[in-house]
């Protein structure tokens, strides 16, 4: 699995997901409940992964509609 974007919005996520979804990528989100551990602040971003084969296609349809992917790409 590689990582796609992250970001402390989980409307991003939903929205990233449902892009992804339409395109029949599947996508998988980690670190959903630490906000147990930060106390519901928000401050802890969440990570949107997807499969080491779709990572190309992913990237390019968050690309195309504008979606920050909150990290630095290299």
């Amino acid at each position: 699995m590689r990582l796609l974007l992250q970001t402390t919005d989980p409307t991003v996520i939903a929205f990233a997901q449902a892009l992804l979804e339409g395109e029949g990528i599947a996508s998988f989100v980690l670190d959903v409940h630490m906000s147990v551990f930060e106390g519901s602040l928000g401050i802890l971003p969440r990570r949107l992964m997807v499969a080491d084969r779709d990572h190309f296609m992913a990237d390019s349809v968050i690309r195309d509609n504008g979606i920050d992917r909150g990290y630095d790409v290299r």
